[in-house]
């Protein structure tokens, strides 16, 4: 496996404004700090995200019952929202294209489809649920806290349908993965005799794409989980150390942190040239976004504001404002080297100058000219980037994606000096929610509720 990371179109030497080398000769003594917090968090066990790459327990379980019972359905329907959603989006669209080639020994023909409900919108939630045949669907529920009011109200509607129609049989067609103690879900799955799988009490939602959160629908839909694995703890090998100039992760992460914090470049676009990459760019915001956007413990308020991008469709709608709009973004393209098809451009209309030069050259050519093009365009214009390379996309190389961008979001927050970890921020709204909805519980949240000011019609329209 190979993926680089070239970053010279952040420094000053190739670009008007960027890093200045006296101050990235600083950045080592700011990692030195960073990598101590790290190295603290991993022996207090509150980095589970690394052990599910290097441990890989209980993927025999997983994979005996994605490649056997599992494939009696024709559907599975995840249910969740944030980490839940986004980690299995991500591998659907990067792998499942190309996992075919991946199983030659295990090689089937037939893999159900996978359906990702994400938000609780009635029209989408009612679509899916009209388009699969409840008898040979399978509903993965997922929340660690067995209580997140979207999936839950997800969960409750698909097994009144399932009951409606199957009766008894409904049991068969639900998984949980949820808290291994606690929580609704993992009650009612002992209660009831449902099975259940476990998200490790120390993975949180957005660092849990390598547990059963994104591990069981990717091996579902037939994607090789133990290379995704292996790509994830092969990075972890080459980010675990003490030398920034040779740990792909606390390079990204120190670059975007000083990018931010010296030079005020705070929006951080990700730009892969690479449909099935796409996704990717969501499953990143969510962990760069929830992770570094904090206050500090002396109440200023830190985080850089992830942008996802796509190459090159977004250089007719996004790259404008890139080249000309406020210096305050830096971009990350992910390029690719090799990809699973290519097409050749044929070579008509020789004497029509704006179409015959295309002729001889491939799509993928195209794709990785106009990125190359782009880089140096923003770079003429001082607007800082770096590429990302991977050698191809495969479940090895996106195990080792995947485990970069999460271990530079840990030497991030160290670097910012929150905790990566938690997400304050968004439990107020939870709590508000729950008490407009009539959650027992929410009683004080319902009295803070009551107590703010009705809008005045004034500042209507």
């Amino acid at each position: 496996m190979t993926i680089r990371i070239d970053y010279t179109n952040m420094m000053a030497g190739a670009v008007s404004g960027g890093l200045a080398p006296e101050v990235w000769a600083e950045a080592a003594a700011a990692f030195a700090g960073a990598r101590g917090v790290f190295t603290e968090r991993r022996a207090r066990g509150e980095l589970g995200f690394i052990d599910l790459a290097l441990d890989g327990s209980g993927i025999a379980d997983l994979l005996s019952f994605a490649d056997g019972a599992g494939q009696a359905f024709s559907d599975v329907v995840v249910l969740g929202i944030g980490g839940s959603a986004l980690g299995p989006i991500a591998l659907r669209s990067a792998l499942r294209s190309t996992s075919w080639n991946a199983l030659d020994d295990e090689a089937r023909e037939y893999f159900p489809r996978l359906h990702v409900l994400e938000n609780v919108d009635p029209v989408t939630v009612a679509s899916v649920l009209g388009r699969v045949e409840l008898g040979r669907t399978l509903f993965l529920v997922i929340s660690k806290s067995g209580g997140t009011a979207e999936t839950m109200a997800q969960y409750l509607i698909a097994r009144g349908r399932l009951e409606a129609e199957l009766g008894k049989e409904f049991k068969r067609h639900l998984v949980f993965l949820t808290d291994p103690a606690r929580g609704a879900l993992r009650e009612i799955a002992r209660n009831e005799g449902i099975a259940a799988l476990e998200i490790p009490s120390n993975v949180g939602g957005r660092f849990s794409i390598l547990s059963p959160v994104g591990l069981l629908p990717a091996a579902l839909i037939g994607i090789d989980v133990r290379a995704l694995l292996a790509g994830a703890a092969d990075m972890f090998s080459r980010c675990d150390g003490d030398e920034l100039a040779s740990n792909p992760a606390a390079v990204f992460g120190t670059l975007q942190w000083m990018a931010d914090s010296r030079l005020g470049l705070r929006n951080h676009i990700i730009m892969p040239y690479s449909d099935p990459l796409r996704d990717f760019g969501g499953w990143f915001v969510q962990l760069w976004a929830e992770s570094l956007g904090k206050i500090k413990s002396d109440g200023t308020s830190v985080g850089p504001t992830p942008i996802p991008a796509l190459g090159v469709t977004d250089q007719h709608s996004q790259v404008q404002l890139f080249m000309e709009g406020p210096r305050d973004k830096t971009v990350t393209f992910v390029a690719v080297g090799e990809r699973a098809v290519d097409l050749e451009i044929p070579k008509l209309h020789g004497d029509i100058p704006e179409l015959s030069y295309l002729g001889g050259h491939t799509l993928a050519e195209l794709l990785d000219a106009e990125r190359r093009a782009t880089a140096a365009a923003l770079s003429q214009r001082g607007r800082l980037n770096m590429t990302i390379t991977l050698d191809s996309i495969d479940a090895h190389h996106v195990g080792g994606l995947i485990m970069l961008f999460e271990m530079a979001t840990i030497y991030a927050g160290a670097l910012y000096g929150i905790n990566p970890l938690d997400q304050p921020g968004v439990e107020l709204g939870k709590r508000y929610t729950y008490a407009l909805m009539g959650r027992p519980d929410a009683v004080d949240a319902r009295r803070e509720w009551d107590a703010i000011p009705e809008p005045e019609q004034r500042w209507g329209v």
